[in-house]
């Protein structure tokens, strides 16, 4: 298979950049879509050109590194039989590194692209500085009250529910897909995600409170927009946390702030 890249290349944060065509040539079908990057990184070595830089680590859609946008998409286009989920299914998503190039036309011009938001500013090429999601865990993505030893699981009863959507929740891996699809560049999926697998557990519900007020409000310090509920982030989440999440955060956040308020 044969591929017209259009890649975004920038030498750091304070460089302009711009796009820059390559070629892609005798592509496997069956070659993931940074496999084929590889390829072409191998070609411009030869050339002496600078290699395209990307971010990855475990290219098996655990660690969310793979942050692209492909032809306009956070990780690239769904394939069509993934838009419609078996029934009682959720629509299963993928990574950057889950892409494989027979999911393109033979011959297609592919437009490749960084995330784009103001708290995510470009480092070189393809890859960002998503540091602003530690910054905003290290305000109270954790516990730090003691709860006590580990127990025994039938001695701390959590509702099956509960359990299952803090589970839920906890698969977030911040690859930040859903700062990248909002017009907004809202991080409010993601923090969300990371409030409501403490705020269904039992051992979070010490710092409950203080917890969504400080995780907020340093997401506001970060620069994120803020969050029209459209949906595209549920729809571009490799994870596909749910929109729910948000409901949860802002019930949280209102509760949190009327007390503080009242106190």
């Amino acid at each position: 298979m044969n591929f017209t890249l259009k890649v975004w290349r920038q030498k750091n944060s304070m460089d302009a950049g711009g796009f820059k065509s390559y070629e892609a040539k005798n592509i496997s079908e069956n070659a993931s879509f940074l496999e084929m990057l590889d390829i072409v990184n191998d070609g411009l070595d030869v050339a002496k050109e600078p290699a395209i830089a990307f971010d990855h680590d475990c290219r098996e859609g655990i660690c969310g590194m793979c942050s692209l946008v492909i032809d306009g998409q956070p990780h690239g286009p769904k394939l069509e039989h993934q838009e419609t989920p078996a029934p009682g299914t959720k629509p299963r998503g993928r990574t950057t590194c889950q892409l494989y190039m027979r999911d393109f036309q033979d011959g297609a011009t592919i437009v490749i692209e960084p995330f784009r938001a103001s708290a995510f500013p470009v480092v070189k090429d393809l890859v960002v500085d998503r540091s602003a999601f530690d910054r905003i865990i290290a305000k109270g993505g954790y516990i730090s009250v003691s709860t006590g030893n580990a127990q025994d699981a039938n001695n701390l009863p959590v509702r099956k529910q509960d359990a299952e959507w803090a589970m839920d929740a906890a698969e977030c891996i911040g690859c930040g897909a859903c700062v990248a699809a909002c017009k907004n560049a809202s991080a409010m999926l993601f923090v969300s995600a990371k409030v409501s697998h403490f705020a269904l557990l039992p051992q979070g519900q010490a710092e409950r409170s203080e917890r969504v007020v400080k995780m907020v409000d340093q997401m506001d310090k970060e620069g994120f927009g803020n969050c029209t509920n459209e949906g595209e982030c549920e729809a571009k989440c490799p994870k596909q946390i749910p929109l729910s999440n948000i409901a949860r955060l802002n019930r949280d956040y209102v509760v949190a702030k009327a007390k503080e308020y009242f106190s």
